[in-house]
């Protein structure tokens, strides 16, 4: 037969003296548990209340963005209305991702961009980033000439540190206006960690493009920048940004800004059927210091304009090969022999982005084809 273990007797008092123990020492366990639970959930209030947020600096120049409304049609603006301080107080939880203040660089629509502006935005770039004043720049720009200064910022800022333009298609005021939430996803963009190294962007339509890439599409259309040859490098909303392609680790030194605060003179020739030497002549009477053909097709042009292109190289003239189509690249002696006629291929670089970097290379004292076609074939 199984036996069972007797149960051990155990006094009433002790059992009484230790149920009271553990009443007393409960309020004491709980108290020091909430603290201990307390101090838990806290710590990271502590430590990003200890950190502070980014810094920002905004500098307006004008454009779209800081339009407004005009009646004289359903889609009438005029631009540079508003100031960039004003910009930010109407972008409601744009506090949340810096500390952002705003300098007023200029006012105007981007058509009208010009030397003078690009000088002062490059200048105010490096002292901000010389200086420690901010972690990321945000410049607020008209659409039309955007692309043209963000690859012109690329090639003079010589920090890594996020420097991102941002604009709108429809200005403040009407239905629909894009430029509150572009000005809250650059922000988003120049405050963020992993922004770091990737130098200039923009940040245009929930996409992040790099300069030398974008490239505006559509006239009205709030998706009109594309990178046609390389698509975005990252993509952007209030709640996240995710990069679709890596930092750099090379980065080539930026080029020296003249003294005098003027590019030299580089002309755009638009190629067309019918296309005679009179436009290359004139460019050439006229001193240009380098010519941008924009040829049809991967660069080509008439036979008369070719004849005048050649005239212009053996003068010393730095003659580059662009194209009028929005997409592809212009590469060296295909239909044209470059090797033999001393042309310069722009391969990617469409003809506004091709003129810049040429002005940049001739103020650089970079003129012989061989090392201007070195230059447009470096990536970065």
């Amino acid at each position: 037969m199984k036996k069972f273990a007797r149960p051990v007797s155990v006094p009433f008092h002790t059992t009484i003296s230790a149920a009271l123990a553990v009443f007393i020492a409960l309020p004491l366990y709980c108290t020091s548990a909430a603290a201990a639970d307390a101090s838990a959930d806290q710590q990271p209030n502590v430590v990003g209340q200890a950190k502070q947020l980014p810094r920002v600096i905004v500098l307006a120049t004008g454009g779209t963005i800081s339009g407004t409304a005009d009646a004289r049609s359903a889609i009438g603006y005029n631009s540079g209305e508003r100031t960039g301080q004003q910009l930010i107080k109407d972008v409601p939880g744009i506090e949340k991702f810096a500390t952002i203040s705003a300098e007023q660089i200029s006012n105007i629509g981007s058509q009208d961009m010009n030397d003078k502006v690009w000088f002062q935005l490059a200048k105010r770039i490096n002292e901000i980033f010389d200086r420690g004043e901010a972690d990321g720049v945000v410049i607020t720009h008209g659409t039309d000439t955007m692309e043209e200064t963000a690859f012109f910022l690329k090639n003079v800022i010589h920090s890594t540190k996020p420097v991102v333009l941002v604009g709108s298609m429809r200005p403040g005021g009407v239905t629909s206006a894009d430029g509150p939430n572009n000005l809250l996803e650059a922000v988003e963009v120049a405050a963020s960690p992993q922004s770091q190294g990737r130098g200039v962007m923009v940040v245009m339509n929930d996409t992040i493009h790099d300069p030398r890439w974008i490239t505006k599409t559509n006239t009205t259309s709030v998706q009109t920048f594309l990178s046609p040859n390389a698509g975005p490098i990252g993509y952007v909303d209030p709640a996240s940004i995710r990069f679709v392609s890596p930092v750099l680790s090379a980065r080539r030194a930026p080029y020296t800004l003249p003294v005098d605060g003027q590019l030299p003179r580089v002309e755009i020739v638009f190629a067309h059927s019918n296309m005679d030497a009179t436009q290359i002549d004139h460019a050439i009477a006229d001193k240009a210091k380098g010519i941008v053909i924009a040829g049809v097709g991967d660069g080509d042009v008439s036979n008369a304009a070719m004849l005048a292109m050649q005239r212009a190289a053996k003068m010393g003239v730095v003659v580059v090969r662009s194209s009028r189509v929005g997409s592809g690249f212009v590469n060296r002696n295909v239909e044209v022999d470059d090797d033999k006629s001393g042309f310069v291929a722009s391969l990617d670089l469409n003809p506004e982005k091709a003129r810049l970097l040429t002005q940049l290379l001739i103020a650089n004292g970079i003129t012989s084809p061989a090392q201007v076609q070195a230059a447009f074939s470096a990536t970065y």
